[in-house]
């Protein structure tokens, strides 16, 4: 059996780079760590949030790497000179990563009550109509 890929429909021309970045969210994982949401603020508009409880701002990262927004945590050891009797509330890292679209970039961040918002807009595409010249052979 093949492999249907967007290169065998005749009319999907120059679309290889969309089959590379499904396949590449695919491999992003399924971790479910930290919990987040993803909601649509207006048309152009949308708003990540993630539960980053415990965090402060300087244990949090956000940037932009090969159109992809990637989020990491990592908390600082502070444990030392305390005793423990029960430790429930572990000190990890994390990372995750969201695949952006052309033409959507990213805002401000914010951090509130222990929820990280991170904002997106999407820019309206030009509607472009070109003309090519047909010459004599």
């Amino acid at each position: 059996m093949s492999k249907l890929t967007l290169g065998s429909y005749p009319h999907l021309l120059g679309f290889e780079q969309l089959e590379r970045l499904l396949e590449r969210s695919a491999k992003a994982g399924n971790e479910g760590y930290p919990p987040y949401n993803i909601e649509q603020t207006s048309d152009l508009s949308y708003r990540i949030t993630l539960a980053v409880a415990g965090f402060a701002e300087e244990d949090l990262s956000i940037t932009i790497e090969d159109r992809q927004l990637v989020i990491r945590g990592r908390q600082r050891d502070d444990s030392e000179g305390r005793v423990f009797l029960h430790r429930g509330i572990a000190a990890r890292q994390f990372q995750r990563m969201f695949v952006l679209a052309d033409g959507v970039e990213v805002g401000e961040a914010i951090m509130e009550n222990g929820l990280l918002h991170v904002d997106l807009t999407r820019a309206v595409p030009e509607t472009v109509v070109q003309t090519i010249n047909i010459r004599k052979g």
